[in-house]
């Protein structure tokens, strides 16, 4: 009886995906929207290729990825509201979104995005733990899947709106006026949404431990996690299509302004649409294929991002390669599907590749490697490639810099195709 009663009460897996979709939606929005101004903000600020990549990568890398961990660890707790903590990052993340409008030099606008980094540290690692605890296993992947769509969403509106704002009302009030709405959504994930552990009965209290012990047991945690191959080859793939994801996002941007001539506000609405729609249809067909397929054979799960990154490569060096902007950016609206495929399949074999109690942990671990590697060095090497470059290439610098990403698409299919082999022997049940 009790049980029904408890199961009567649990959160609707529906509500949870839909408001944690909004969430994560706000999430890229904020995250990404430095990109599509990094152009306006360098000339106002007077900034070099290189401290556009510090600023819009490694600048927040550093402290998502450093805090997410410990944050993690302390989702993973059985008394912890996971719901609580998504609410009050999102407060954070997105305060810091409107501040970031008011620098006036580098160094404050350095200090306000590691603060956006600080909020959404809390904010992943949470969901897929929460989205992990009311999923059943064999709808996992569609449900990760879902939650992924708000990177395409929150990038397409970061591009499209950002870039609008900009040439309308300068990149400043851009900032302001995608950062506070997030601010009222933070009350709304508080009043709608519920963590299922507040129906469950009290779990035994755990002694309080120090700091190192703390540590210790994080470290030990990834070990035994590094103990799964399929997850090492997860690892590398993730962070290799992060790195290019990240690099090739910001410095697109930039090509189509710098190479093609088009305003922040031009570039933001086509570039914006045509990458933000194949980002969706990318990242939801990746959940279903991964569903579907790999029902059947559970090494399938992993089959569409290996095929889909290896079949991209040559197809975006051709976009890069067109000459008018019009036919590059409808060039690269297919590899930026396949390129998608990857996300829900990612976390969900992820999910099942570590204990119940370190599911928390195990995103963290990825998000660590994926953002650390990927959105902290992939702008940051990408415009220190540039720069490098000027001298010989001029404004054409980005273009050879992009040529060399799209090929590099090929190591992370390798280890995707190198995962899947082991999926069927490494995946847990739960």
């Amino acid at each position: 009886m009790a049980s029904a009663a408890a199961s009567a009460k649990a959160p609707s897996l529906r509500l949870t995906l839909w408001v944690l979709l909004i969430v994560y939606v706000f999430n890229f929005l904020d995250r990404q929207i430095v990109g599509i101004l990094a152009e306006p903000i360098a000339r106002d600020l007077k900034l070099s290729d290189g401290q556009i990549g510090v600023m819009t990568g490694l600048a927040f890398a550093l402290f998502y990825t450093v805090l997410g961990i410990p944050i993690a660890r302390y989702a993973d707790r059985p008394t912890s509201n996971r719901v609580a903590i998504i609410s009050i990052a999102l407060t954070i993340w997105s305060g810091m979104t409107v501040i970031s409008g008011f620098a006036m030099n580098y160094w404050q606008m350095l200090l306000a995005r590691i603060g956006v980094g600080v909020g959404e540290a809390g904010c992943t690692p949470a969901a897929h733990s929460l989205i992990s605890d009311i999923s059943p296993p064999e709808k996992r992947a569609s449900s990760m899947a879902f939650y992924a769509l708000g990177i395409p969403i929150g990038s397409l509106l970061g591009m499209v709106i950002g870039g609008q704002l900009s040439d309308t009302i300068g990149w400043r009030w851009a900032f302001v006026v995608v950062g506070a709405p997030g601010v009222i959504m933070a009350l709304f994930v508080w009043l709608l949404l519920q963590d299922p552990r507040a129906f469950r009965a009290a779990p035994e209290p755990q002694p309080k431990g120090s700091l190192a012990d703390g540590i210790s047991h994080t470290i030990d945690a990834f070990r035994e996690m590094c103990q799964s191959r399929a997850f090492v080859f997860v690892l590398i793939a993730g962070s290799a299509s992060s790195f290019l994801g990240y690099g090739k996002g910001l410095w697109a941007a930039i090509f189509f302004q710098r190479t093609h001539g088009l305003t922040a506000g031009e570039t933001g609405l086509w570039l914006g649409i045509t990458a933000g729609i194949a980002g969706i249809i990318g990242t939801w067909a990746g959940g279903y294929f991964a569903d579907r397929y790999g029902a059947k054979n559970r090494q399938h799960i992993l089959t569409a991002p290996a095929i889909g990154m290896a079949v991209a490569a040559p197809l975006l060096f051709w976009a890069y390669n067109a000459e008018g902007w019009m036919m590059a950016m409808a060039l690269i609206a297919i590899p930026t599907a396949l390129n998608s495929l990857y996300l829900g399949p990612t976390y969900s074999a992820v999910q099942g590749l570590v204990p119940i109690k370190s599911r928390a942990l195990a995103s963290a671990m990825i998000l660590f490697f994926q953002n650390l590697i990927g959105l902290g060095l992939g702008p940051l090497i990408f415009g220190m490639l540039s720069d490098w470059m000027k001298p010989q290439y001029g404004a054409e610098s980005v273009r050879y810099v992009l040529y060399w990403a799209a090929w590099l698409g090929v190591v992370p299919a390798f280890f995707f195709w190198r995962a899947s082999l082991r999926l069927n022997a490494e995946l847990k049940t739960g």
